[in-house]
Order: C-alpha cells, then structure tokens, then sequence
C-alpha cells in the first residue's frame, strides 16, 4: 500500500469538490421537482413529462365502449384491448356520429386480424353502437347525445387451428417448408404464414434471381378440424448479376464517384444483401439525406440488371458540439465545425476542439485542452480504401503527469472485406512531458498498423456478436535514439437473452505490452501504459489512476496492462435499461503483467434509448481504492461503455 501523497490527495479534493458544485449548479438551474409539471425534451424526445398540446375536434362525440372477450385467454384478451382503438382512446371524443362508426370498423378488421395472428381462424368480432349492428346503421347515422354513445365489441375468439398439408409449388418446390416454421399439427397463426412467404422471396433472389415474385399464397381453413391448408407457390426467374449503374439526382457530387463507391459496377451476381450494403456504404459518407436503390424491372438483352441509384443531397457544411461528465474528472465539451464534400467525392473536412476538466478546479491552466484538423478522402485508389490525414495539439494534466503534444499522422484503411479493416500508416510526434521522471522533451517517429474486425449487429448498441482489434505501433525516439514498440489487443463480445433481447450480457478483455527502450523515462510519457477513467477502463478510479509508483509515491506508468469489464444490461422498459458493471485492471512494469496489483472497480448504470444511441449515467466505486484515492466516479456520455 502507497502512503498518502498530501498534495495529490488535496488536488483530488479540489476535483471532486469543484466537479460536485457543477453538478449541484446544474441541479439548481433545472425545474423544481414539486408543484407545477414540467416536460424535458432533447433533441425533440421527451424525457419526462408531457406534451400540454390538445388537438380540437370538431363537433365531439363522447362514446362509451365495452368490450367483452368471451373465452379468450389473458394473454389473448391484452392483445385484443390493445388493438381496439374504442377503448385505449375511450377519453377522446371523436368528430361526429359518423367518425363513432369509423372508429369501429377500423377496430373490426385490427381484432379480426389480431385473432388470425393467433390462429383464430373461427373467430367473430361483432361491433354494436346505440345497441344496431355496424352493417345494419345508416350511411349517416344520428345518435343521441344526452349521454354516451354506448359501444358494445363482442368477440368469440374460437378455436386454435393447427397446420394441416403445406405445399410449395413452382421454383419455391425444392425448398423445405419446415425450414420456415412451416409443420404439419405446428403454429398456424397469419404472421408466420406471411413470413414464410416473404423469407421464401428473399431466398430465393439471395440465389442470384433478381425478377423472383410469389405466385401463389393459398390458404384454406377446415373448421371441421380446425386446420388450415397452406400453398405457396413462386417463380424465381433467370441467376442475373448486376448491370449498368446510373445515378440519378446528384447535383455537387460526382456521379461516377457514387457509381464506383457503391461497388455495383463491378457486376457482381445480384444479392439483395449486397444492394443493402450498398445503401449503407452511401448513407455512412454523410453527404446524402437519403439514398435510394431502384431495380429494373425486367433484364438487359445481356442478361444483366440494371440499377438506378438515387440520391438526394444533404446539407455540406455542419457544426456541433458534446459533452461528458466525470465526478471525479469534471466536464467535457467539445465544438467541431466540418464540410463533407470538399472537392466533389465526399471528401471531408474537420475541425474540432476540446477542453475537459471543467470544475475539477478553478485553475484554467489544468485543464485539458485539445485541438485538430482531420481531412478524409473515401474511395482513395480504390473504392475499399480511405485516406486520412490529421494534425492535432494537446494539452493534458491527469493527476499522473502533465504533457503537450503535437501530432501528425497519415494512413489508409482498407476494408478487406464486410467485417475486416486493415489500417496503416505514419505518424511523427512531439512532446513536452512532466512526470515521474522530471521534465523531458521526446520526437517520435511511429509506423502503426491495426487489424480491426466488427461482427457487431449494431455499432450503437449491440445485443450479439463481438468486435476484436490488434494493433502494433514500431517507433523511434530521435533525440535519444530509442526504438520501442507498443502492441495491444482488445475483444468484446455481446449475447442476447429473452424476448427480444430485454438482457445482454456483455464483456471486454483488453491487453498490451510495450517493447525496446532500455529505461522506461526513455518512453513518452503519453506511451506508457496507465488504466483507470470512465467506459473502456476501470470505472471508480481517477483518470490513468492505476499505475505502477515509485518510492516517492509517483505514478511512472507501465510497460504492460490487462483490463477487463463485465456488464448486464437490463430492458427494464422500452426506453431504459439498468446496467450492473463490474471492471477489473492491472498496470505492470515489466512487459508481462505480473497481477501483483490487481485494481477494481464496481457499480451500476443507467441507460435511455434515443435514436443516436443511448445516453449513459454510470456510478461506481473502487474495490481496492488507493490511499487518498477516489472514493466514487459518476460518468455520463452518449453510448455504450464498449
């Protein structure tokens, strides 16, 4: 165990007092929580509250409806409740007489179709106003409206069908139909029927058969059994690979650049997945609103499709800021400002900045500041490749150390294929540090190169699938002659439980090692290994807390780490999750971590789902807290922790 390093300790008060009095501000600023209610929204989602707007109807009619389920099972009579607009919008007045009869046959055909779902192909749905039939009310009909309209909705669900025969006919005949849930004496219901068709499709124009189309969807009931018969039947038309690639609605970005990056003009043989990875590719430039992929409807006389890619350009110019928050770190913000399409083939440009440690401490000089350009040319060679080019300045002042560095670095990254990126490039550095070993000034000359591979099913907020990287970073230090070399890997990986995925469990392991330099100050400072900080490290710690210390009770870094994160994330509702975490680090000196000093961190997490990806509120506390350590972290961010 450290002895207590006075000056740190109280520097860590300062913090974590300056960072509490910000939070309290911002509590202070916000609506009181009592009396009057107020409604919260960002970026045009409400949080909490509600909307006060009421929209007028003319002429209102007040109804009250009653809804009777017969034998219907619980879980069938929620289903049923949920789908009849008469009564989850009971307390609306409609617009007249006639929007009461609207109302109902529209609730009709929901039931009805909420009783196929289920298999209910014997079922009736009778919907009664004023005590009169619907079918039998006049084409306008008038009411009296000394009270309520009485609506009465009687549902008979009947009896459950099973499959009976299923048969598949045409081009679909080869395919089995119990590899679409599709069994005699198995479910019955509308939906599966009706997904089976569509897979069916899908299926067969993933063989290459773009003009594929269903012939045929027969389904018939026996109510003297309570089966059904179902045929599907299909033509799955000529294998064609793509053809002639026109682009349509371009104004200020190159056609043939949209035509190339698509990789539609390379003939492939014709897959729908491909046509989606298509639109993907286009919409991630940033340039368009909204892009578009139309097939012909019938082959060219080569035998090949053609294709039509619409686009619709969007703004080329942006702004925007972001924020973070650390307990123990204080706040973030960050301002960019960027054009998309610089030169005609979605070449970007950006310039962002970034001060952090806002409220840590009342001294300005101890923030962090960052600033950079970023310039990114996409489709660079060839359309698997991007270029980019960034020169960036740094000013960091962690607890452990403080440095400022200018960086430039230049590199390609090549998709080897839809999971796989190869990057590589150069980079040259300078830095001013102040740590453990006093003052130095170092200039490096670094050649990285990263293997990258993501089977995520979503970059936001993934339920299944992993995401692996492994990096080596070769440099030379010019001023002192010292060639060292940095290596790490990292994988996190991702399992869904439950009806749609309500739990995922998540987990990340990370490890590094650092080669070359025959004493550890002959290293950057900004190089060596150091854990601790918010999503990605061990939360509870300070920012680069855990590290090795010398006699003087000095972080110095390492030349080695592990880390390790664990987390079940909870769908407690539509838009929230709770998330228990538990991570767990070690920093060594040697370049094989020896796990003599095992740090970790615990706590719990709050999640809200947006469109952007969910907004994060973790608190945690350190296991093994550090003498006059952090004693809590909260972070706050957009995104998952990893």
């Amino acid at each position: 165990m450290r002895n207590e390093n006075t000056g740190r300790t109280e520097k860590r008060r300062l913090r974590e007092a300056g960072a509490a009095a910000m939070l309290a501000a911002i509590l202070l600023v916000s609506p009181p929580l009592s009396g009057k209610a107020y409604a919260f929204k960002l970026f045009g989602i409400t949080l909490f509250g509600g909307d006060e707007d009421k929209v007028e109807v003319i002429d209102p009619v007040r109804y009250d409806a009653t809804l009777q389920t017969g034998s219907a099972d619980k879980d069938l009579k929620k289903r049923l409740e949920s789908a009849a607009s008469l009564i989850t919008d009971e307390k609306q007045p409609v617009s007249g007489d006639l929007g009461v009869i609207i109302k109902a046959r529209g609730d009709r055909d929901r039931l009805i179709a909420v009783l196929y779902e289920e298999a209910r192909y014997g079922g009736t749905v009778n919907i009664s106003v004023a005590g009169t039939d619907i079918d039998r009310l006049p084409p306008n009909p008038t009411f009296d409206h000394a009270a309520p309209v009485p609506v009465t909705v009687s549902i008979d669900p009947g009896p459950v069908f099973k499959l009976g025969s299923v048969r598949f006919e045409g081009d679909a005949a080869g395919h089995d139909p119990g590899k679409y849930d599709l069994v005699a004496g198995g479910k019955a219901g509308s939906r599966l029927i009706l997904k089976a068709g569509e897979q069916l499709l899908v299926d067969l124009k993933n063989e290459g058969r773009p003009l594929a189309k269903l012939t045929r969807r027969q389904v018939t009931a026996d109510h003297r059994t309570d089966t059904i018969d179902v045929v599907l039947g299909a033509v799955g038309g000529p294998v064609a690979p793509f053809g002639t690639v026109a682009v349509k609605g371009s104004r200020t970005v190159d056609a043939a650049f949209i035509s190339r990056y698509s990789r539609l003009d390379k003939h492939g043989q014709y897959s729908p997945e491909q046509l989606k990875k298509a639109n993907d590719r286009l919409r991630e430039l940033g340039v368009f609103s909204s892009v578009t992929i139309h097939e012909a409807e019938k082959l060219a006389p080569d035998g090949s499709l053609p294709l039509t890619i619409e686009v619709s350009e969007g703004k080329h110019r942006y702004f925007g800021f972001g924020a973070e928050y650390s307990s123990i770190d204080g706040a973030g913000l960050e301002g960019y400002w960027g054009h998309r399409n610089l030169f005609g083939e979605a070449e970007s440009l950006r310039i962002e900045g970034k001060v952090s440690g806002i409220g840590a401490t009342t001294d300005v000089t101890t923030f962090d500041y960052s600033a950079g350009i970023i310039f990114t040319k996409p489709g660079a060679f060839v359309p698997e490749a991007t270029f980019e080019s960034r020169l960036e300045a740094k000013s960091e002042t962690p607890d452990v150390y403080e440095a400022q560095t200018i960086i430039y670095s230049a590199g390609i990254t090549y998709e080897l294929n839809e999971t796989d990126k190869l990057k590589g490039g150069g980079e040259i550095a300078y830095i001013d540090a102040d740590d453990a070993f006093g003052n130095n000034q170092y200039l490096t000359l670094s050649l990285p190169i990263s293997f990258e591979r993501d089977a995520r099913d979503n970059k936001l907020d993934p339920t299944k699938g992993y995401y692996a990287t492994l990096s080596a970073k070769p440099s030379y230090e010019l001023m002192d002659g010292t060639i060292f070399s940095s290596f790490e890997g990292s994988i996190s990986g991702y399992l869904g439980l439950g009806q749609e995925d309500r739990i995922v469990l998540a987990a990340r392991l990370a490890a590094g090692t650092l080669a070359g330099g025959s004493d550890l100050e002959r290293i950057p400072a900004t190089r060596r290994f150091f854990a601790g900080g918010g999503g990605g490290s061990v939360r509870g710690y300070a920012y680069r807390e855990i590290s090795p210390y010398n006699s003087a009770d000095e972080a110095t870094g390492g030349r080695s780490y592990t880390l390790g994160s664990f987390e079940v994330r909870v769908k407690v509702s539509e838009n929230i999750g709770i998330v228990p975490f538990v991570d767990i680090g070690t920093v060594s000196t040697g370049i094989v971590p020896d796990f003599s000093d095992i740090r970790a961190g615990a706590g719990i997490g709050v999640r809200y789902a947006t469109p952007f990806g969910p907004l994060r509120l973790d608190v945690a506390i350190p296991l093994q807290r550090y003498d006059g350590g952090s004693q809590y972290g909260i972070y706050a961010g957009i995104g998952q922790a990893f």
